[in-house]
Formats: structure tokens, sequence, C-alpha cells
């Protein structure tokens, strides 16, 4: 038997089959093919979307959850400062902080991804994209974000903040501050990062922008200073209307 008759023709099969070595080089190709489109159709909707703040967290997170109200509040201090609010598009904290930015008009972007027991984007994004690919979905999370904020979460949420503290330490995007929401929650890793800065793993410098707080008010007076008064935020692109360019999402 071979891992082809193996696995069923689904989503998850193709994934597993495409991460399990060396295929045929005109697989390989539609692959790169599919991937190239996915950066593209990215690219296209985000453009004009002006300065945004990606928000990370569970999608196991109910509506009852203090971290739900949390989220949700944080999304709409991001949009009264004037940023759009990314996230991965899907339920619990992602759907909250995209629902905290539609409360006050904000725009609300999901990068939702397509996993074979996933719920489908949450209904409160004006800008949905949809990627098979997570690294494509990653590099649209980080590359118009100002500054990220990090929700209570799991696996996936602890992924998205050490990949945005390794692209800060190794110069590859700005230092955009980091703000860690939950104190109690994140206390152990935060203690082991000190362990890290006291063992010469990292610099106490690579953690000079992440703030540790409870408060909504703090985290988005800190994006705030940092972001308007530090970086260069530039106005929006102006739309080619020959290349059928318009509004953010068009």
């Amino acid at each position: 038997m071979t891992i082809d008759d193996e696995w069923p023709q689904s989503l998850e099969w193709q994934e597993r089959r495409f991460l399990a070595g060396p295929r045929s080089r005109r697989r390989e190709l539609l692959t790169v093919v599919r991937v190239a489109a996915e950066f593209i159709a990215g690219f296209r909707k985000l453009h004009f979307m002006g300065p945004a703040v990606t928000v990370f967290g569970s999608a196991r997170t109910e509506e009852s959850d203090v971290n739900y109200g949390l989220a949700r509040s944080m999304g709409a201090a991001l949009s009264g400062i004037g940023f759009a609010v990314i996230t991965g598009g899907g339920p619990g904290i992602m759907e909250a902080a995209n629902r905290g930015a539609k409360d006050v008009d904000g725009l609300s972007v999901g990068c939702s991804i397509q996993l074979p027991h996933e719920q489908a984007s949450n209904p409160y994004v004006d800008i949905n994209l949809d990627f098979r690919y997570f690294f494509v979905r990653k590099v649209m999370l980080v590359k118009y974000s100002y500054a990220f904020v990090v929700m209570p979460g799991g696996f996936g949420t602890v992924d998205e903040w050490f990949e945005a503290l390794t692209l800060i330490q190794t110069a590859k995007i700005h230092e955009f501050p980091v703000i860690v929401m939950g104190v109690e929650y994140w206390r152990p890793i935060v203690e082991q990062l000190e362990t890290m800065v006291d063992a010469g793993m990292i610099a106490r410098s690579d953690l000079d922008l992440l703030l540790v707080t409870d408060s909504v008010e703090e985290a988005a007076r800190y994006i705030d200073e940092i972001c308007v008064s530090r970086f260069d935020l530039r106005r929006k692109p102006r739309p080619i209307r020959a290349l059928g360019e318009g509004r953010p999402g068009a």
C-alpha cells in the first residue's frame, strides 16, 4: 500500500502529501503556482487597507469567557486610534477582536485558513481572505501590521507570537510593539523568557518592546505612542482603476 492509497483525496491528504517529501516536478510546479496565486490575492485585497494591528488568540474561547470580552474591547480600542484590525478570521478570540472593530465602525480583516475540522470565517469581517497554506497566511498577518496583540491561546497563538519576536530579533521587520494580554495566563512563558535572558540565549533588548498587561487602555496607549511617534505611518496607496482596484478588499 502506498501513501496515496492510505490517505483519502481530501484537503488534509493533499497537505500531508505535500509535506511528506519530493513529488513529481509537475506537482511541485503546480504547488508553486497555487502559492503565488494566494500571495497575489492577499496583496491585492490588503494593499489599500492602511496601518493595521494583528490580534492573535484562541479559536476555542466562548463568548461568555472574560477573554472574549477583553479581545472585543481591544478590537474597538485599536479601531478607535485609527488602526484596521486583522485576525485569523476564525471564532473565539479572533471573532471577538473583529467584532470589537465592527462595533465602532472600524475596518475588520480576517485571514482564515482551510482546515479539515475548522469552523468557517466569523461574520464580523469586512475583508475576508481564505488561505490554503499556513505560511502564506502568516505572511499576511505580519506584512501589514504595525503591532501585534497576543491574547490567551494555544499552540497556534504561541507560534504566531514567537514568530513575530523572531522576525523582530533578526531585523526582518521593524521593532514593532508586541502586547501580551493576560498577565496570569502567560506568566510561565514570560518567566521562561527571563530565564532565556539570564542564560544568555536571548538579549534583554529583544524584550524591550514586549508589554505584558491586562489593561486595554494601557495596550492601546502603548501602541499609539510607539507606532505614531516612532514609525512613519505611510498613507494608503491610491487605487489604480485600470487594474480594477477600488475600495479596500476590491
